[in-house]
């Protein structure tokens, strides 16, 4: 029995598990393929920009990203790299899946921020930061694309500092750019790591590695590049940030790095480096207190649920992150929300569409199981009776919504379905009007796209054509007032009472000040901003 722990307490330290966020076109799906690569999960990697030739990016399966270039949802891939066990949750870039990542940032334990050098931080970049900080995880920045002229490094320091207003502290710096660009100083090891020329774009890049003073640099870089270079440095060690593992891992320093994803240069030195300061995973809050991870009862929860992965199958999975205790195959474990027992029979791990059966995991991982309709976002499921429920998964208030209807009644059982499912997956809210009943219903979300992302999937997934009027509201707000006779509310001509599909009322607005107006005009009405 103590081998047995030692063993797992030892699978549990090994464990990484960590999302990547950027702006779309930062290059975020295109460095996840080159950790893949280097942990031998792939053999060749894709680009997303060669949408013409079958090589997609591997973590973009639903058909509409392929087609658009562009993540739409989040994905989960597992690999093995220098005896580490790394899961990277890949989210959507779009800031109209915003909500999507957020959910996906609850499983992780630290997150990769991509920065574009010739962009800099960008608008959706600050958005997905907010979220992070919102989850109160360490954030790990890199800047890509330094193959490509951008910005000089100083500028894209400060202006992470200013716009994101976190201190940073580069973990090494870019030798050159744009077509001089020639590698990294590694600044924890003090050594200068210089690539070896020739297309890495597919494979691994070589490095040539020294002393920072070594002479040999002086051939391989150009002395004006090593100059550069060490007069850099000399800057950085006076007036930079100092590395602080304690002020990193509580969010208030980022590690920055350079590099390339799209020619591998600088992506192993970042990945090692990552690896060594990123912690395994840390205790879980939940009603019974803080779950050590190391603890062997099992129990975890569900933060995503995505129908149709396989088309062919139709199937719905639920992706549970473990929190504590070994996972087995086929084990019964309690679902607290529904209060039964449940077998969790042909758990999956995936690498895109590619799905292994797993007959265990630990704490760290994120596995797939078959959803029969029981699971939503936010429940526990745990190996014993307790009444352990992990921290809920917050729902984003919708800022759009449309009146959405099939143009076919034959096909109305399948409408229902796939709104159905598409709501219970997170990506949409349901409303309809009161009294009405199913035949026209009201769909809120977060982005715009997610509309087009609705349409085609209802469609491609569900053979459901479907019209869509777009409606002019942007606030949302919940009657609180318990037993409240909505019929009995005096609405202005800009707003609009609808309810959920727990036939709870809600209001939606065009502006705030309609939001004021019906305080006014109904006495003690209590209206709150989440459900």
């Amino acid at each position: 029995m103590v081998e047995d722990k030692l063993s797992f307490i030892k699978e549990v330290k090994r464990r990484r598990t960590f999302a990547i966020i950027s702006h779309p076109d930062a290059g975020k799906t295109t460095l996840t393929e080159k950790f893949l690569l280097y942990g031998g999960a792939i053999r060749s990697a894709g680009s997303v920009k060669s949408r013409r030739s079958a090589k997609y990016a591997v973590s973009d399966w639903m058909e509409i990203e392929k087609q658009r270039g562009i993540s739409v949802t989040s994905s989960v891939l597992q690999f093995e790299y220098d005896d580490f066990c790394i899961n990277i949750l890949d989210t959507p870039g779009h800031q109209d899946f915003s909500e999507d990542t957020y959910r996906t940032l609850m499983a992780a334990d630290s997150a990769v921020m991509v920065i574009d050098c010739s962009k800099g931080v960008e608008d959706q970049t600050k958005k997905l930061f907010q979220v992070c900080k919102m989850r109160g995880i360490p954030i790990f920045t890199f800047i890509n694309k330094m193959d490509r002229m951008g910005k000089d490094p100083f500028d894209l320091m400060e202006d992470i500092e200013n716009v994101l207003g976190i201190r940073s502290c580069p973990v090494n710096w870019p030798i050159g750019s744009g077509k001089n660009f020639k590698g990294v100083y590694n600044r924890h090891e003090n050594q200068i790591e210089v690539f070896n020329d020739g297309n890495h774009g597919q494979s691994i890049a070589e490095t040539i590695t020294g002393d920072l003073t070594d002479e040999k640099f002086t051939g391989l870089l150009g002395e004006t590049l090593h100059e550069q270079l060490k007069s850099d440095i000399e800057l950085l060690d006076i007036a930079g940030d100092n590395f602080s593992l304690e002020e990193v891992l509580n969010g208030n320093l980022t590690p920055v790095f350079f590099g390339s994803a799209l020619t591998n240069f600088g992506v192993e030195p970042f990945l090692k480096s990552f690896l060594d300061i990123t912690t395994p995973p840390k205790a879980r809050a939940s009603n019974l207190g803080d779950i050590n991870p190391e603890s062997t009862n099992f129990s975890g929860f569900i933060f995503k649920i995505q129908a149709n992965m396989n088309p062919a199958h139709r199937d719905r999975i639920a992706f549970l992150r473990i929190c504590s205790g070994k996972f087995d195959k086929g084990m019964m474990v309690n679902h607290v929300q529904k209060g039964k027992k449940v077998k969790l029979a042909q758990p999956q791990q995936f690498v895109a569409t590619d799905r292994v059966i797993v007959d265990s995991a630990y704490p760290g991982d994120i596995i797939g199981i078959h959803d029969p309709g029981i699971f939503n976002i936010g429940d526990t499921l745990c190996e014993d009776g307790s009444k352990l429920e992990y921290a809920d998964i917050p729902q984003f208030a919708p800022e759009h919504f449309a009146r959405i209807s099939t143009t076919n009644s034959l096909k109305r059982k399948q409408f229902l379905k796939g709104i159905t499912q598409l709501s219970e997956e997170g990506a949409i809210q349901v409303y309809k009007r009161p009294n009405i009943g199913m035949e026209e219903l009201i769909i809120g979300v977060v982005g715009v796209l997610q509309f087009e992302v609705l349409e085609y999937r209802l469609k491609n997934e569900y053979g459901v054509e479907v019209s869509k009027q777009l409606l002019p509201y942007r606030h949302i707000r919940w009657i609180a007032n318990e037993g409240i006779d909505y019929s009995d509310l005096s609405l202005t001509m800009d707003s609009m009472l609808v309810v959920n599909k727990n036939e709870q009322p809600v209001l939606l607005f065009q502006n705030e000040w309609s939001i004021r107006h019906i305080l006014e005009r109904n006495e003690g009405i209590e209206l709150k901003e989440h459900s």
